[in-house]
């Protein structure tokens, strides 16, 4: 079982359109993406809770502009080498950002020499530990597009088009029975899903609640989690 754990774990799925589930949950962030031309500044701050698709859209809309995707940490070295015209996406900015930067980012993104700059975030742009006054101020003032945390309806769709897509047979009830004691995060759920497949297939059965209970069981004891924000 532990190897098939491992194996469980591998790369994310491809961030595409065609694989992100629009729910109510999410449509206020996809409304503000989709009208990103209109965004004040034109800058954004994407902000939501761990595994609430934050990566995903914001991969969706660089993927859709052809924005360049910037190291938070490190702005300062690649804010030369973007040209004119050229949309930007920071992910995590909240979690440790190079603050000269992202002041210039934002400064580029209000003359217009951005087009667009969409930031991603757990905590509103008012609330993250930076300590440039000016940078405070310009944070405080940014529009936000909030993603809520997945709820049963959402999770459910995910989890139906996770099997579907792997054409991984489910005995009847097994959503039901798997939402409430799964991790509630879109990320986890891709993962897990990869998870309970290999293990159906190493048994040669359809997931079943006896394979939930047993990977559930596994990963609890090995304390195997995700760490990737989405």
């Amino acid at each position: 079982m532990t190897e098939q754990l491992a194996l469980g774990f591998g790369p994310r799925d491809e961030f595409n359109a065609a694989g992100f589930v629009a729910s109510p949950c999410n449509a206020d962030a996809r409304a503000a993406l989709d009208n990103w031309q209109a965004w004040p500044g034109h800058a954004l701050a994407l902000v939501g809770p761990a595994g609430s698709g934050k990566t995903h859209l914001a991969r969706i809309w660089q993927n859709r502009t052809g924005a360049a995707l910037i190291d938070a940490r490190r702005i300062g070295e690649t804010l030369d080498a973007l040209g004119s015209g050229t949309p930007v996406v920071v992910e995590n900015a909240d979690r440790g950002v190079d603050e000269d930067g992202l002041f210039h980012l934002i400064n580029r993104a209000g003359q217009d020499v951005l087009p667009g700059l969409l930031l991603t975030a757990r905590l509103a742009p008012a609330s993250w530990p930076v300590d440039t006054p000016d940078l405070r101020s310009r944070l405080a003032a940014m529009p936000v597009a909030e993603l809520t945390e997945p709820d049963d309806a959402l999770l459910r769709q995910v989890l139906q088009k996770l099997f579907r897509d792997r054409q991984s047979p489910v005995t009847p009830g097994l959503i039901d029975y798997l939402l409430p004691r799964m991790e509630r995060s879109i990320d986890s759920a891709r993962r897990l899903v990869a998870t309970l497949d290999l293990v159906a297939l190493g048994r040669r059965t359809p997931v079943t609640r006896a394979v939930v209970r047993q990977v559930l069981k596994d990963l609890s004891e090995t304390g195997e989690s995700d760490s990737l924000d989405g």
